[in-house]
């Protein structure tokens, strides 16, 4: 029988990539509180439904894969794609933002 023991390289990668989605997720809550005011009407919390939704649907599932050791790859491709899509999302709302 073949040896099917994850590669410790590819675990750590993924668990590298799910690692920073969920430092970055978790930062965007902090920068959104930061944000000046503007019309005082709280907007900006808005963002946090798309940022919430790549954290759900990409980072929270590499981050178990990882987790369980199971379907590393798998693991890996959803974190890149949800850093991907952290990165394309905060660009656009940081456009929105009012500046400091």
């Amino acid at each position: 029988m073949a040896n099917t023991a994850p590669s410790p390289r590819l675990r750590t990668f993924a668990a590298s990539l799910a690692g920073a989605g969920l430092l970055f997720w978790l930062y965007t809550f902090y920068h959104i509180a930061h944000v000046p005011q503007g019309d005082g009407t709280g907007f900006q919390w808005l963002a946090v439904i798309p940022l919430g939704g790549i954290f759900l649907m990409l980072t929270l599932p590499s981050l178990i894969l990882v987790l369980i050791g199971r379907l590393l790859q798998l693991a890996a491709v959803l974190g890149l794609i949800g850093l991907a899509a952290f990165g394309y999302i905060w660009i656009q709302l940081l456009a929105e933002f009012p500046k400091h």
